[in-house]
């Protein structure tokens, strides 16, 4: 039976149009999640990182690649079969600051569902207020290299401190997605932000180094020191061991060890690949990483064997986080 997924690979491998995308050529049903949890998922459980593609909303011009359509009914059918009842939608790359997709998902799934948004200089107060009504409790960087492909430390300290102004008092955090260098080379400026940090997929370590990698000390002293939470997400990104990427636990255990009240968890789903898309027409449809997101969620169980930790990073954790209430919805 042709999948979703190969359907995918022949439309980008044939150059299908992103009006052909748009059209509905490359937005038939997802297929069923493969795994189901083999632990108990308690109520209120929260996918913390999940984006939604939605082809009604067009992608910025400048952007690396071009991403199957992602629904929110897809993403419901999926958190559905893993037991999850809220979900925070971050916004992807591929809208830039245009976070209108991002806020009709955030809408159309009511109170199960919060946002972290991307702004930047020409997004106003006004805005940013109407995005936290909405639901979106966060701001997204992205702190990898700046145009010329290097980490400007102080140019990220600056606009660190330009996007403190932006949110204000709101009670927002601000997310990275960074490497481990970057977090060094910027903790004690980290420590000293007036709102909570979010690292994104295991800030970017590298599973086969392990704990003792460069770097990861760092981002260690900032989760013990309460500045900062870590999204345990996304193990493919930081391993290459599919397809439960065990290597990964050693990750995981050490900054749960270091401070369980600061880690959260998220599938990232759909997977987007952006390097699939790197270099090629954006007419092509990038297609996302293969990812059984069930059997995914079930190392959670292996990286975090106390049921009472689990409920701290699938539950309390978020509820804190993203302003969820403490009844689960």
């Amino acid at each position: 039976m042709l999948t979703r997924r190969d359907m995918l690979q022949s439309l980008g491998a044939a150059g299908v149009s992103v009006a052909a995308l748009q059209a509905g050529v490359a937005s038939a049903d997802m297929p069923a999640n493969r795994t189901a949890p083999n632990f108990g998922v308690p109520a209120g459980a929260c996918d913390c990182h999940v984006h939604v593609f939605d082809a009604q909303f067009p992608f910025a011009e400048k952007r690396i690649y071009t991403p199957p359509s992602a629904s929110v009914e897809e993403l419901l059918q999926l958190h559905k079969s893993l037991h999850l009842d809220r979900v925070v939608v971050v916004q992807p790359s591929v809208y830039a600051a245009d976070n209108s997709a991002t806020l009709n998902a955030i809408k159309r799934m009511g109170a199960r569902a919060r946002g972290v948004a991307v702004i930047d200089k020409s997004t106003s107060s006004a805005a940013i207020d109407d995005m936290a009504a909405a639901g979106v409790r966060g701001v997204r960087l992205n702190l990898q290299t700046n145009t010329a492909g290097k980490f400007d430390a102080d140019a990220a300290k600056t606009l660190l401190d330009t996007t403190a102004k932006q949110i204000g008092a709101r009670g927002w955090h601000v997310q990275f997605y960074t490497g481990l260098g970057n977090i060094s080379a910027l903790k004690d400026h980290f420590m000293q932000l007036p709102f909570p940090v979010v690292f994104d997929h295991f800030g970017r370590a590298s599973a086969d180094k392990g704990p003792g990698q460069p770097g990861f000390d760092a981002l260690l002293e900032l989760v013990k020191s309460g500045h900062a939470y870590v999204k345990i997400s996304a193990a493919y990104r930081v391993s290459k061991k599919a397809p439960d990427y065990a290597d990964v636990t050693p990750l995981a255990q050490a900054l749960v060890a270091a401070n369980a009240d600061r880690i959260v968890w998220g599938t990232d789903w759909p997977h987007p690949d952006s390097d699939a898309g790197r270099g090629k027409p954006l007419s092509n449809i990038a297609a996302p990483f293969p990812i059984d997101d069930g059997l995914l969620f079930n190392q959670l169980a292996k990286w975090v064997p106390e049921e009472a930790v689990r409920k701290k990073i699938l539950v309390d954790n978020p509820a804190r986080l993203y302003g969820f209430e403490t009844k689960a919805t």
